[in-house]
């Protein structure tokens, strides 16, 4: 019976009528203790198992949120996607996920789909995120949370870190061991907020040390591996050789130093490379990377749990949330005598 139980046989068995079960399941309207327990009883006995869709449909919930991500494989993401899964199942809401392949029209599709799936909010990573998206969500009424380069570009509930403070910081570490010659790698060529701050705390740490800013130090490529490796050879091609160099992205950081070993240096001896995020790849190459700590298992657990509350219609104290860094000293950095 456990395979083809029903709410009907359910009702039967409890003695109750079929909308007091579903009041039951649903918790919706009022049942004595009594009745509410002998159908519980009955259901654990029978191990029945609500329809979700007839459920929705009673509760005008349907207890599912869509996550948008631009890369399922990407270890920044993959953080990411295991703090939303982790407080998603402790709010009983079940995840739709979907990847774009950073494809703008492939995004905006994602969008339409999930709202047609009548997703209860969509939280999403997007490395470049488009006007057309916001726009989109806001016509649509569809509670939303973003996580994305661009994301404090737009009056919109986004969770993300002090990009300009933690530059600054990592900018400084390099400094306080004796590097003067510092290049900055930015992993977007788009003129964004967080880019802005992040070249504003480096040139920050760099006027309050007494370095001069120089434009033939900062490049700009993309987040992944090739996108590091072609910056920095570009450097060594000008002849420019630094002491350091910065990466705001550890995938790219890791490039940076692919490029500096095949042109016949070494790191850190020759040259020193820090990274941003912290992801999982940081721990395990080698040189072990100096790199910036974003808590993503936090960014992807405190978005949803936003993004939940703005489903609930529970207040949200800040549209843009910014979460602690910390600097992950290891091995691609050496003290300049």
């Amino acid at each position: 019976m456990k395979n083809n139980v029903t709410i009907k046989d359910v009702a039967k068995l409890a003695g109750v009528s079929i909308s007091t079960v579903s009041r039951v399941i649903n918790d919706s309207k009022p049942v004595t203790d009594e009745v509410k327990q002998r159908v519980l009883d009955v259901i654990k006995e029978t191990g029945y198992v609500p329809n979700p869709l007839a459920r929705s449909l009673v509760t005008k919930k349907s207890k599912l949120i869509g996550v948008i991500v631009p890369e399922v494989s990407d270890s920044f993401v993959n953080e990411i996607l295991n703090g939303i899964e982790a407080v998603a199942k402790m709010y009983d809401y079940d995840i739709l996920l979907v990847n774009t392949y950073s494809d703008k029209e492939q995004e905006l599709e994602s969008i339409r789909i999930l709202k047609n799936k009548q997703v209860e909010g969509i939280l999403m990573v997007s490395w470049i995120l488009d006007e057309e998206h916001v726009n989109f969500m806001k016509q649509n009424q569809i509670p939303a949370v973003y996580i994305s380069k661009t994301a404090r570009d737009y009056d919109i509930y986004t969770v993300s870190t002090s990009n300009e403070k933690a530059t600054y910081d990592m900018t400084k570490y390099l400094i306080e061991n004796n590097h003067k010659e510092i290049a900055l790698i930015m992993t977007s060529k788009e003129e964004t907020v967080l880019e802005a701050e992040r070249r504003a705390g480096y040139e920050r740490a760099l006027r309050d040390n007494n370095i001069e800013v120089r434009d033939e130090l900062i490049k700009y490529g993309n987040t992944d591996y090739e996108g590091g490796y072609s910056s920095m050879k570009e450097l060594i091609k000008d002849k420019i050789i630094p002491s350091a160099v910065f990466v705001t992205g550890d995938e790219a950081a890791v490039g940076a130093i692919n490029a500096i070993f095949d042109e016949g240096y070494n790191v850190p001896g020759d040259i020193s490379v820090v990274g941003f995020n912290d992801t999982k790849l940081a721990k395990i190459y080698r040189p072990k990377l100096t790199t910036v700590f974003q808590p993503l298992f936090d960014m992807g657990a405190v978005s949803i749990r936003v993004l939940i509350k703005i489903i609930n219609g529970d207040p949200v104290e800040d549209k843009k949330i910014e979460l602690p860094y910390q600097i992950m000293e290891r091995e691609s950095v050496a003290k300049r005598k």
